[in-house]
């Protein structure tokens, strides 16, 4: 045996030595049975694994083939002992291989493990957002007042409503599968999931206030239901009553503005008529007393519009209001005519022609004429009013008008109408004295206390001459002689 050889032995010793406590150490490292908590951490055990796994593979390159290198130089003598050394570190460093493939091959499935986890805690994240932001959603539907304005708004929730409730059943095959889900990552035993607070614990408490809120909000629909119905049934009869004592009010109006003032009637028939008319209007407040009392309830109601009808209670009052001042003002006007009649001797034939002027230039039946309107009907009346230029004045008109109108409102009212032209008919007789000399002129001489009938004829216009006859005493029982002192008094009592 050489002296190489024997040196050759003595390293080969030496270096299983060291190869072996190498291989020791490196043991002691794969004893850990640290697998990481998450994927996290299993990722960077991994990556210490694979760097551990190349130190292996660098020191087979070195360590591992010079020992076989030296095994082979050591002397033939000594082969037994060297081989048996090389048997145990070889078998040392096939079982520290082994237990970094096993370690590897651990953390792999630890890796796969936590995946899965990983996936089950991002996907439950996910859905349990959307199931949390569905229920706050349907939520705050479900929770809104419900607050119709008609029994369509009322028919519409409930369908909607409905709509959602046939819903659930989607809504529950995902909160099932939340459910599924929590059980599966709960299986890994593994803590909170990190990528979102919702916990099943929370969505089941969610997911049973959404069933509550459910059932409150069907009951509050029912209850709406039947309260609009009631208001519907108030609103039409609130319009049924309202409609018919508007078209009442518009036919009495038109009475008032046309029947009334019939040219088949005579002034006194006209103002029976018109004083029975005004009392059956006056009777009807009743029937605007409970269109107000109707009106009230609606209110009370919160109800803000009627469908069947376009009259508020206000507009009918004020029509009402209007249907009696006409009423009034028609009275007074024929009471008008009547005294202007017997005492200022304006036949009723003018009065009439005066009224049916009147209506006949009041299209609108409003009662009042506007100034167009009043100049027409002067003209068709026989006033001699020029035509003149647009922009231009009028001072006949105008003058006219500071009788009529002299606030200038822009209308003149049947009243202002007829006192205009009973007045014109009799502008000229300012005292009895004036009359009395006026008829004593006619007579013989311009002296006889009487007037026979040949007289007035022939001096007044016929209707006139017929007024004067028929409201005239005889004088002292003289055959066809009047006696205008008399007549005369009567007229400025």
């Amino acid at each position: 045996m050489s002296l190489t050889e024997i040196y050759n032995t003595l390293q080969f010793m030496w270096r299983a030595d060291v190869v072996d406590s190498w291989i020791t150490d490196k043991a002691k490292e794969l004893e850990s049975d640290d697998v990481g908590h998450d994927l996290l951490t299993v990722k960077t055990l991994l990556g210490k694994q694979e760097r551990f796994d190349a130190c292996l593979d660098a020191f087979e390159q070195e360590g591992i083939a010079s020992l076989s290198q030296l095994k082979d130089q050591s002397a033939p003598m000594k082969s037994d002992r060297v081989a048996k050394r090389y048997d145990e570190v070889m078998k040392r460093w096939n079982d520290l291989r082994g237990a970094s493939e096993a370690r590897k091959a651990s953390l792999n499935r630890y890796q796969d493990q936590f995946k899965q986890i990983e996936e089950h805690f991002l996907t439950f994240a996910k859905r349990a957002s959307a199931f949390n932001s569905w229920f706050e959603n349907a939520e705050e539907d479900l929770t809104d007042p419900v607050r119709c304005n008609s029994i369509e708004e009322a028919r519409a929730l409930r369908e909607a409503h409905t709509q959602f409730q046939e819903s659930l059943a989607s809504a529950q095959q995902d909160f099932d599968y939340l459910k599924e889900l929590d059980r599966r990552i709960k299986a890994f035993n593994v803590g909170p999931n990190p990528y979102t607070w919702f916990t099943m614990s929370a969505l089941e408490d969610t997911w049973a206030r959404l069933k509550a809120i459910v059932k409150n909000r069907d009951i509050e629909l029912t209850k709406e239901a039947k309260r609009q119905e009631e208001n519907d049934w108030l609103r039409k009869q609130y319009a049924k009553k309202a409609n018919a004592l508007h078209e009442w009010l518009t036919d009495t109006r038109m009475w008032l503005l046309s029947g009334a003032q019939s040219g088949q009637l005579s002034l006194e028939e006209q103002l029976e008529a018109n004083i029975k008319k005004m009392n059956e209007v006056r009777s009807h407040k009743e029937d605007l007393k409970t269109i107000e009392e109707l009106g009230k309830l609606q209110e009370n109601n919160l109800i803000l519009d009627n469908r069947y009808t376009e009259h508020s209670t206000t507009s009918l009052a004020q029509q009402w209001d209007q249907l009696e001042q006409l009423g009034l003002r028609m009275q007074h006007n024929l009471e008008q005519q009547i005294q202007a009649r017997n005492q200022s001797g304006v036949s009723e034939d003018a009065l009439r022609e005066f009224s049916i002027m009147f209506k006949y230039f009041d299209k609108d039946n409003s009662g009042r004429l506007n100034h167009s309107e009043f100049k027409n009907c002067l003209r068709a009346l026989g006033y001699d009013l020029p035509m003149i230029e647009e922009g231009q004045t009028d001072p006949e008109f105008e003058a006219i008008l500071n009788s009529v109108d002299p606030n200038r409102d822009g209308e003149v009212s049947i009243q202002e109408y007829m006192a205009f032209l009973i007045s014109r008919e009799t502008e000229n007789v300012q005292s009895s004295d004036d009359i009395e000399q006026a008829f004593k002129s006619i007579t013989l001489n311009g002296e006889r206390p009487y007037v026979t009938s040949d007289e007035l004829y022939s001096n007044l216009r016929h209707d006139v001459a017929q007024f004067c006859a028929s409201q005239m005493e005889s004088y002292e029982n003289m055959p066809n002689a009047f006696d205008y002192k008399s007549f005369t008094r009567r007229l400025f009592v």
